[in-house]
C-alpha cells in the first residue's frame, strides 16, 4: 500500500536563485541521504508548510562564492549543516524550526544560494552520495560517542538497530578502538554488522531479556555507552544492560514518545541518561577530520535517482535497508 503523503510528492521547476551575496555561497547539489526525520515530514507526521522542499542533507559543489568568503573556493565539494543557525557552543533549539526540509527549504534542489556557514567541507575522497550521509545520521552518532560521551580506546558500546545512525555508531566506535555489541530483528542484518566488525550482535526478537543478554557479553559488568534510539520500549533494556555510572544517549523514539522508566535502576546504577538531537556546525568540522585521518567510508544500502525520490521514501519505509539511503540529482 502506497502512503498518501508520497504520492503528493511532485517534481517542479523554480527559480534561479542567482549570484551569490557577500558572505554567501551557491552550490549545486548532486545528492541527498534520507532520514526518518525527512520521512515524517514528506507522509505529513511531521506538519510543515505546503510546497516545502524536503531533505536535510545534501552534498555538492561550489559553483560560485559572494564577496568576503574565505573559507571555501569554487569547486570545492562541500556538505550542508543540519542546524545551520547552531554554530558552537550550546544548542540554542529544542525544535525542528530551522532545519532545512522542515521548517525551512530544504536540498532536494539542483542549486542553492546560502550563507557560507550553512555548509562545511566534505570528507576527502567521498563521493556526493557519501558526503550526503552526514549531517543528520552520521553526526548524532558522533555527538553521543564523542562530545556527549567521551568515548575512548578499550570502552564498550551497545547500539540498538542497524539503520543510518546504528551503523555510522558501529564504524565510528570501532575507528575510536571500542567493543561494540549491536541489536537487530534480523539475523542477516547482524551478519553484515559483524563484518563490518561489531564483536557482539544481539536479536532482540528472539530475545526479549536482550538487556540481560548484553549485561552477560561484558561479564556483569556493563557498557560503557548506549545509543538508545527505540524510547520507552527499549529504554528499560538498556539500562539493565548499562554499566554503574554509564551513559545512555536517546536518540530516537521509535518505540513513542512516552512510557514508563524504571527510575530507581536508573538512579541506582548512577546512570548519566541524556536526550540528543544531532549537533553544531564545529561538531560537524571536528567530525570531518577525524573520518578523513582514520579512513571511514559510510555504508550506502541504496540509491535511487532524483525522480524515484518517493520511491526511496517507501524503501525506507519497508525498514529493510542496512545503512543509509541516498538520491542522486
Amino acid at each position: 500500500m502506497k502512503t498518501p503523503g508520497l504520492d503528493k510528492l511532485q517534481v517542479a521547476d523554480i527559480a534561479d536563485p542567482g549570484a551569490p551575496g557577500p558572505g554567501q555561497i551557491r552550490v549545486q547539489i548532486y545528492a541527498n541521504s534520507l532520514n526518518y526525520h525527512d520521512y515524517a515530514v514528506a507522509v505529513g507526521g511531521l506538519p510543515s508548510a505546503p510546497g516545502r522542499i524536503l531533505m536535510s542533507d545534501g552534498a555538492g559543489v561550489v559553483e560560485a562564492i559572494g564577496e568576503g568568503v574565505t573559507e571555501f573556493a569554487v569547486g570545492d565539494h562541500v556538505v550542508s549543516v543540519f542546524f545551520p543557525y547552531w554554530q558552537d557552543g550550546v544548542a540554542p533549539h529544542s525544535d525542528f524550526s530551522h532545519v532545512p526540509g522542515d521548517g525551512i527549504d530544504g536540498y532536494a534542489q539542483e542549486i542553492v544560494v546560502k550563507p557560507v556557514n550553512w555548509f562545511t567541507k566534505a570528507p576527502k575522497g567521498w563521493s556526493h552520495a557519501e558526503a550526503a550521509t552526514l549531517p543528520c545520521a552520521t553526526l548524532t552518532a558522533w555527538r553521543a560517542l564523542v562530545v556527549e560521551g567521551n568515548i575512548k580506546a578499550g570502552d564498550s558500546v551497545l547500539i540498538l538497530g542497524t539503520g543510518g545512525v546504528g551503523i555510522a555508531a558501529l564504524q565510528l566506535a570501532k575507528m575510536m578502538g571500542a567493543t561494540v555489541i549491536i541489536t537487530s530483528s534480523s539475523d542477516a542484518k547482524l551478519e553484515k554488522a559483524r563484518a563490518l566488525g561489531a564483536d557482539h550482535t544481539v536479536n532482540y526478537k528472539n530475545d526479549a531479556e536482550w538487556g540481560k543478554t548484553v549485561l552477560g557479553l561484558t561479564g556483569g559488568r556493563g557498557v560503557d555507552h548506549v545509543l538508545e534510539i527505540g524510547g520507552p520500549g527499549t529504554l528499560p533494556q538498556s539500562i539493565t544492560a548499562a554499566r554503574i555510572g554509564g551513559n545512555i544517549t536517546m536518540i530516537g523514539i521509535l518505540t513513542g514518545i512516552s512510557g514508563e522508566v524504571p527510575t530507581i535502576l536508573l538512579m541506582l546504577k548512577q546512570i548519566k541518561l541524556k536526550g540528543v538531537i544531532v549537533g553544531s556546525r564545529v561538531h560537524q568540522q571536528d567530525m570531518i577530520r577525524a573520518i578523513d585521518a582514520g579512513g571511514m567510508r559510510p555504508v550506502i544500502d541504496r540509491t535511487f535517482p532524483f525522480s524515484g525520490t518517493a520511491d526511496a521514501f517507501r524503501y525506507e519505509e519497508g525498514a529493510q535497508h542496512f545503512g543509509k539511503i541516498c538520491v542522486e540529482i
